[in-house]
């Protein structure tokens, strides 16, 4: 199963906001630059979260997003569903009744078995996301990881003259410049 990167940056993201503080708003340009990403593309993520009723978004100039919820009411299943949507990401077209040796109709009364055995699979996939939390993630990942989002977060100077110190390391390494 292939996912977009933008459920990586809603995750990322979401626990960030967590380490931060649920009633901190962070802008989606400081969030980008926090992890090197575009802010236009991210901000597709981060406006379906808050569709979804995961983040809140504030708009003006101290306007940006931050949870709706505890990180412990958050799963990775809501963080999933919202950026690529509840569809299944397998979707039979019963080939096995179209071609020269199509099967009978009597044979496609039961359910077609590779398709049982994808939503079969699919379901363990979601109840896993649905048993992960936000909250557990962030108390897996290293201290050390929590502790340079909240400087990060504490010191918006720095955290500029670094998205500006990247921006032009990356106008350097392009070839042919």
């Amino acid at each position: 199963m292939r996912m977009s990167e933008g459920v990586e940056w809603g995750l990322h993201c979401c626990v960030a906001l967590g380490w931060i503080g649920e009633d901190q708003t962070v802008s989606t340009a400081r969030l980008a630059a926090r992890f090197g990403l575009p802010a236009a593309y991210l901000n597709k993520s981060l406006q379906a979260l808050a569709r979804a009723g995961i983040l809140v978004s504030t708009a003006g100039p101290k306007g940006g997003f931050r949870l709706a919820r505890p990180p412990a009411e958050i799963t990775l299943l809501d963080v999933v569903d919202a950026i690529e949507g509840p569809e299944a990401p397998f979707r039979c077209t019963e080939i096995r009744q179209r071609g020269e040796a199509a099967a009978s109709a009597a044979e496609c009364r039961r359910p077609c078995a590779i398709a049982a055995a994808m939503r079969q699979a699919e379901a363990a996939w979601r109840r896993e996301l649905s048993r992960q939390t936000i909250a557990m993630i962030m108390a897996r990942a290293p201290r050390s990881a929590a502790e340079r989002t909240m400087r990060w977060h504490a010191s918006p100077d720095a955290s500029h003259a670094n998205a500006q110190r990247v921006a032009a390391a990356r106008k350097h390494s392009r070839p042919g410049r």
